[in-house]
């Protein structure tokens, strides 16, 4: 990024190593400060505001242009002198000033105008420039964002005649911070676009951190094409990111369009960040391109298996129909699975949890199903009655993961370090205990998201025995005096079960009803029925001859009324199999 400020679908972007602002005086007569002035303006002329009605009568003029200049000059004014000094210099004013109250409303307006944009600041390390160079990357959002509320207070002070007896510390710098960095990698014939694209280094939340996107649900299944997505492109090199992330064992290098900016940011609360050293020269396993334009005009979700570089290749236009996690998210995962397919490994889409019990007794558990099934519900189940039964509970994966055949055992691995899920299906109260360290999605609305950290890396990696793998199963009621939990006898009676996927639809996608999906995993495994195939009857032969237990789980999720008392009915009759097991 060059300039030293942008602002593009209600997203701003402050260059601190452009420009940064320490001063009343730079600030106000930053181009930033003056670009959200016109664009307030332009927005309440849009809706004939009451604050344009008055701006336009006071200032006498109709002109956006004339009347931001005006106000950023009235803004400066009030930062060292009162209103009756400031029309005692020039007369003009008087009539902006005749109803105090009808300025502060339009203080207070712009200052909530201000509030409601996305803001990222970033930090080049690389550049020498005139802006921040030297100032602590922690501090200098804070500095911003201290510097802001002072100059809202100053001017509301010099207005009234008064200070407010009550202060608010609101942050309003930053929302986010960026630390980015030019690194080298080898890049590949056909993917020269990506040349210069700067790779976020480090990332400050200011939680909880909370985002609007333009849609709710995911819809469709990624495609396979046969040539590289990237010959079609065009991008403004200037526009992009890239967050290097580390999604399971694989390297991925995530790029994405600055106006999907919340969506790479939110990555850091889902994939680990790889650091520097760990891909710096280095040729990735995944790369993914998020928000590209290219000669097509309909929306494309697809990827690219370049087997000559050995990359797997993920690709998705820019659209407000992409606008939600869930495509960042599930195509990354896609990419992951469809390596691991071809490196003979299984992927799991469900969740696996390490649980020892207050008596001692402790089982590697697998829930597995689509979106919706219960996969996370049955964990927050576990969670909840944490303190009656365990003694400690590490989740190794919430969403996806895979199985790996090894010395005699099958081991479960992770890839990611956070969870992706639905604020209805939490236990209530839950969200607000994480409101610390969260990002919140769409707060307001059906499907709303929560994404937060829940496992360290190296417990995501470290590979742990499977003991229990069960199917969620969350159409099917159970009755009073009936088991939510039952053991298939054989591999064949399991895979079909398992393989079959189906559910009821719970909002998450634009399904609805009851469905099915391959493997219950349309990301990977049904893109390669043939190959996943192979190692489902390999593997489900390997677990029951080594005595994994290997069953379904009915959390009753998709009937209505039993969204809580079915994961937790069955969390606890899950507790009384870990405690029989030997």
């Amino acid at each position: 990024m060059k300039k030293e400020f942008s602002i593009s679908n209600d997203k701003v972007l402050i260059n601190f190593s452009a420009n940064y602002c320490s001063t009343f005086e730079e600030l106000v007569e930053s181009s930033g400060f003056k670009r959200v002035i016109e664009s307030y303006i332009k927005n309440a002329k849009k809706k004939v505001t009451l604050n344009w009605r008055y701006l336009k009568k006071s200032l006498q003029t109709e002109d956006v242009s004339i009347i931001t200049k005006k106000l950023c000059k009235v803004f400066k004014y009030c930062t060292v002198m009162s209103v009756d000094e400031i029309i005692e210099i020039n007369d003009f004013y008087s009539e902006l000033f005749k109803e105090r109250d009808q300025f502060i409303n339009l203080v207070e307006e712009l200052y909530l105008f201000w509030r409601k944009l996305e803001r990222y600041t970033i930090i080049h390390t690389n550049k020498k420039q005139e802006g921040l160079s030297s100032v602590n990357f922690t501090q200098a959002n804070s500095a911003l964002s201290n510097l802001i509320l002072k100059l809202y207070r100053k001017i509301e002070k010099n207005t009234l005649g008064y200070k407010p007896n009550v202060f608010r510390q609101i942050p309003v710098g930053g929302n986010a911070s960026l630390k980015v960095n030019k690194i080298l990698w080898p890049i590949p014939n056909g993917y020269e676009i990506l040349e210069d694209i700067e790779f976020i280094d480090a990332i400050l939340l200011e939680t909880p951190f909370i985002t609007y996107p333009k849609k709710n649900t995911r819809s469709g299944m990624f495609k396979e094409i046969s040539y590289n997505p990237l010959k079609e492109a065009t991008l403004n090199k200037d526009h992009w990111f890239c967050y290097p992330a580390k999604v399971g064992e694989l390297i991925a290098f995530i790029y994405f369009h600055r106006d999907f900016m919340h969506h790479g940011i939110t990555l850091c609360n889902l994939f680990e960040m790889a650091r520097c050293e760990e891909y710096r020269g280095k040729k990735p396993d995944l790369v993914f391109v998020f928000g590209a334009r290219d000669k097509g005009e309909e929306k494309k979700t697809v990827f690219y298996d370049d087997k000559e570089n050995e990359i797997m290749l993920g690709y998705i236009t820019y659209s407000d129909e992409i606008d939600y996690f869930g495509y960042m998210k599930k195509m990354t995962l896609t990419l992951h699975n469809l390596v691991m397919i071809k490196r003979g490994y299984l992927p799991i889409h469900g969740a696996m949890v390490s649980i020892e019990l207050k008596d001692g007794k402790s089982a590697n558990v697998v829930i597995m199903g689509d979106s919706g099934a219960g996969k996370s519900e049955s964990l927050e189940a576990f969670r909840t009655l944490g303190e009656d039964y365990i003694s400690n509970m590490t989740i190794i994966f919430d969403d996806m993961g895979k199985f790996k055949d090894i010395d005699g055992k099958i081991k479960g691995y992770g890839t990611e370090i956070g969870a992706f899920v639905r604020l209805d299906d939490l236990d209530a109260g839950y969200a607000f205990k994480e409101l610390d360290r969260s990002i919140f999605m769409n707060p307001d609305k059906i499907n709303a998201r929560l994404v937060m950290p829940v496992s360290p890396y190296k417990e995501i990696i470290k590979g742990y025995d499977v003991d229990l793998f069960l199917y969620a199963n969350n159409y099917t009621e159970v009755k009073e005096g009936e088991k939510s939990i039952e053991f298939f006898n054989n591999p064949s009676e399991a895979i079909e079960v398992f393989k079959k996927g189906a559910r009821i639809a719970k909002g998450t996608t634009s399904e609805k009803g009851l469905v099915e999906s391959y493997f219950a995993n349309p990301f990977g495994p049904a893109q390669k029925i043939k190959e996943t195939d192979i190692l489902i009857e390999k593997y489900f032969e390997a677990m029951f001859k080594r005595n994994v237990k290997v069953g379904e789980i009915k959390t009753c999720l998709g009937i209505e009324g039993k969204e809580k008392e079915g994961p937790r009915n069955a969390a606890i009759e899950l507790f009384e199999i870990i405690k029989s097991l030997k």
